[in-house]
């Protein structure tokens, strides 16, 4: 594994209310910030950051990912949690992270909205479904 880790969504919650310095990263689009709703962390008196991994709408990589968490106040020793929509794109995000120096880059098992289920829908897994904080941006 070249990350920290991977933790179920409720282990990061734990760790985001554990550990101050430890910041949540949401790395899907804008669109799904906008239509899906996003992760509420306010309760632990903490705010989401959010950074693309890919580009919407051409799904490019995010050239400047790395410059921009630093630009949000990731620092090297900082704990990052990267959430996607279903714990893929969080990986890469979790590696990127890792090779630019970021030492406790983790993954979010199941992302957001979980993985399809046999009838091609999501959000019976992840975030949204294990009853943690969200909202409707």
């Amino acid at each position: 594994m070249s990350y920290a880790g991977d933790l179920t969504p409720q282990q990061a919650w734990d760790k985001l209310a554990a550990e101050s310095d430890a910041v949540l990263v949401d790395c899907r689009t804008q669109a799904e910030w906008s239509y899906v709703g996003v992760p509420d962390v306010s309760g632990l008196g903490k705010r989401t950051v959010f950074v693309e991994w890919v580009d919407f709408p051409h799904g490019r990589l995010n050239e400047r990912f790395v410059d921009q968490l630093r630009a949000a106040g990731v620092a090297d020793q900082t704990p990052v949690l990267f959430l996607c929509r279903s714990g893929h794109r969080s990986i890469g995000a979790a590696e990127a992270a890792t090779a630019a120096g970021i030492g406790q880059a983790y993954n979010i098992l199941e992302g957001f909205e979980g993985a399809l289920d046999v009838d091609g829908h999501r959000g019976g897994a992840g975030w949204r479904a294990d009853g943690l904080p969200w909202r409707q941006s």
